[in-house]
């Protein structure tokens, strides 16, 4: 399964739009007012299913993840010197980066490849091809891309 990851270009709060392979919607995402980041993810009926939010007090950047009503977790950055690496606490999956910090791979700890996220360099707006392995990580990998963008936006203010 394949995703475009596209941020809109004139809108005042960052939001995107999550496409399918065909074109038609996946996802829509809207950034809240909060302390930090706070983003949530609609279907492509614009029902909310999920929510990506900052913790702002942490000293490396971390995000928890709320499914529904559910919290399922957190990812959050390990401190490297050269590729950025992320990891979830609820599975195990562990997210690195190459060092220009645009191409990301998920693996599981069984060594078996989720998701990889390329970022595609030559646009207005930050776009990312989403490759999944199996659809039903769809929303998770979306969230990891999500996490992975806020951070570098919170490094670069």
């Amino acid at each position: 399964m394949q995703l475009l990851f596209k941020q809109r270009l004139f809108s005042w709060f960052d939001s995107y739009d999550i496409y399918h392979e065909d074109g038609s919607t996946a996802f829509s995402v809207k950034s809240r007012m909060d302390w930090g980041h706070r983003l949530e993810i609609s279907d492509h009926t614009g029902c909310p299913v999920a929510t990506l939010r900052e913790k702002v007090l942490s000293f490396l950047p971390r995000f928890d993840m709320i499914i529904g009503d559910n919290f399922i977790g957190s990812i959050k950055k390990k401190l490297t010197l050269f590729k950025p690496v992320f990891t979830l606490d609820c599975n195990g999956w562990e997210v690195r980066g190459d060092i220009w910090e645009w191409n990301y791979e998920v693996d599981a700890p069984s060594g078996t490849q989720i998701m990889r996220a390329a970022k595609e360099i030559f646009n207005w707006t930050d776009t990312y091809i989403i490759q999944i392995a199996d659809p039903q990580n769809a929303l998770l990998s979306l969230m990891i891309v999500l996490a992975i963008d806020a951070a570098k936006c919170s490094k670069n203010d």
